[in-house]
């Protein structure tokens, strides 16, 4: 029965290793796995393609990453390859796909304190704006405000990102910003830890899918004032570490109680 299938994911859940105490590294191969499991429910992924990435704690040129041709929904937290800033795989068996080393390593090594989670992504609603000319997330809804000021746009398309200068170009691009939006591409977002950049991650498709939706009727946007902008950002700066946390950390549970629970293993 449902009731019983259910009953019994969670049992199975409650002796997997969410946590292995005192071990950082451990607790970010969970929380990335977490990640890719919740972004491949959530229609983020295009088959085996895109790529997310989490530092290793306690390094500045060691991250994370899914080994090529796997798909998200079999990523687990031992399955993630450990890999250095040169392309070296460390730790796990399987290859780094070319574009997931160029892009990720130059955004990680720029500044691997506030970049420690680097996602990629072509998710449809963010990825839609992204053909347009102008690819501008007008600051229309509350939750575009989260990301007001924040986001920086890039109109060059050079195709696959299969070098370091067009890497660097790319990271040049995005300088301190947090959110980058790339022509005929999609979108990359950065975070401190994996909860803040899912977090964001989350809420930039559906700000731009509500943005989307809006423009389809054909009506003018009606744009927030920079005013209120302002004041929604510094109220978000008091709380968004902590918003963050329990959304990421409600998501994990809703993966313990289902088909995904393995995750973490």
């Amino acid at each position: 029965s449902r009731r019983a299938s259910t009953t019994k994911a969670r049992f199975a859940a409650s002796t997997l290793p969410m946590a292995k105490k005192g071990n950082d590294v451990w607790q970010t191969r969970v929380d990335l796995a977490a990640t890719y499991r919740l972004c491949d429910r959530m229609g983020y992924n295009e088959g085996i393609c895109n790529h997310l990435t989490a530092m290793v704690p306690g390094s500045e040129d060691q991250f994370l990453v899914i080994p090529y041709g796997m798909a998200w929904s079999e990523v687990t937290a031992s399955s993630l390859l450990l890999v250095d800033g040169k392309g070296n795989v460390l730790e796990g068996e399987g290859t780094v796909e070319d574009t997931a080393f160029y892009i990720h390593s130059r955004i990680h090594l720029y500044d691997p304190k506030n970049r420690g989670c680097v996602l990629h992504t072509h998710m449809p609603w963010s990825t839609a704006l992204c053909c347009l000319k102008g690819m501008k997330l007008e600051m229309c809804h509350q939750n575009c405000l989260r990301f007001y000021n924040s986001i920086a746009y890039d109109t060059e398309f050079n195709g696959l990102v299969l070098n370091q200068n067009e890497a660097d170009r790319l990271n040049s691009v995005m300088e301190n910003n947090h959110v980058l939006f790339h022509a005929n591409h999609g979108v990359i977002v950065v975070g401190p830890n994996v909860a803040e950049a899912f977090d964001d991650l989350y809420y930039l498709e559906r700000a731009a899918q509500v943005t989307v939706l809006a423009m389809s009727t054909g009506r003018p946007l009606n744009i927030i004032s920079d005013e209120i902008a302002h004041k929604f950002q510094e109220d978000l700066r008091n709380g968004k570490n902590e918003w963050a946390t329990l959304h990421f950390e409600s998501r994990k549970r809703e993966l313990l109680a289902g088909d995904d629970a393995d995750f973490c293993t």
